[in-house]
């Protein structure tokens, strides 16, 4: 059934695609959703303020630590997203990711790759790996 849903979906972008059918139009635009994206999440902290960024140091336990595993590891780590999006910056960002999805399908017409196949074969490897895919 999810398979239906992206080919559809794959299938719908690739009809959608009127003006920018060039692949240099396709990079540019991805490049720019991209950009909204970063910017939208930076207005969440500086024009509207539902989310704080407090950047530090990740600490990052060394071999001396006697109890560094994974699981440990992975508790160090830090987003430094202090705070929850409000429904208007969760919808603007959303919209942004959602054109970036247009772009990145419309790449994968153009180069006549399969969306669907992309995410199960990352899927794939994430479950095999799980953890240890260190990303």
């Amino acid at each position: 059934m999810k398979d239906i849903i992206f080919d559809n979906f794959q299938n719908v972008v690739n009809e959608s695609l009127l003006r920018h059918k060039s692949i240099l139009d396709i990079l540019t635009k991805l490049q720019e959703s991209n950009g909204r994206i970063n910017r939208a999440v930076a207005k969440s902290v500086t024009n509207c303020g539902c989310i704080q960024i407090s950047a530090d140091k990740q600490h990052i336990p060394s071999e001396k630590d006697d109890d560094i595993d994974i699981n440990s590891f992975e508790k160090c780590l830090k987003t430094h997203v202090n705070g929850e999006l409000c429904d208007n910056c969760r919808e603007i960002i959303s919209n942004e990711i959602g054109n970036n999805l247009f772009y990145l399908t419309s790449l994968c017409n153009t180069l006549n790759l399969n969306l669907y196949d992309i995410l199960l074969k990352e899927y794939d490897k994430m479950t095999t790996l799980g953890k240890y895919t260190f990303r």
